[in-house]
């Protein structure tokens, strides 16, 4: 991702639930209201999560709210989109997805340097609450060890 990427969403709790092996990005197939909605940035990541099915990458629960001034064109803000990627990645992501325990988690949704709608797509397995306690003692300890280098610079 370039540094003029213009961010949309973020889908946080999928680092605190996964185990992000691979990430790819991907193009999405939108509507005009959904990318003025974006534009906006009328958009959540939460909860949703990535299918492949005869051949093609489908992105499910994000929600993107309703144009403000959409009319009929306005469609629903959870409906399945169609992910756009090269066929060879579509059969590495397939291949993978389907070992036990694996997972298409969406990461961040943003608009690249052309103005397209772009998702990050990762490649993730679920953690146990053992890890998601250790990875929270670890930030915790990054934290500390932060704090206390900044105190002793100022003091």
């Amino acid at each position: 991702m370039a540094g003029s990427d213009r961010h949309i969403a973020t889908n946080k709790k999928a680092y605190h639930d996964y185990f992000i092996d691979e990430t790819f990005e991907a193009g999405i197939a939108l509507t005009g209201t959904e990318v003025k909605s974006l534009r906006a940035n009328k958009a959540s990541l939460r909860d949703s999560f990535a299918t492949v099915r005869k051949g093609e990458v489908w992105l499910h629960h994000v929600h993107i709210a309703p144009y403000s001034h959409g009319n009929r064109a306005n469609v629903d803000p959870l409906r399945p989109r169609k992910l756009l990627l090269h066929k060879k990645e579509i059969r590495y992501l397939s291949g993978k997805a389907a070992e036990k325990g694996a997972t298409l988690v969406p990461l961040k949704m943003y608009f690249s340097d052309r103005n397209l709608v772009k998702v990050e797509l990762g490649l993730a397995r679920g953690k146990k609450l053992h890890d998601k306690r250790a990875t929270i003692a670890d930030r915790d300890h990054k934290r500390g060890v932060e704090r206390a280098l900044r105190d002793r610079q100022k003091g």
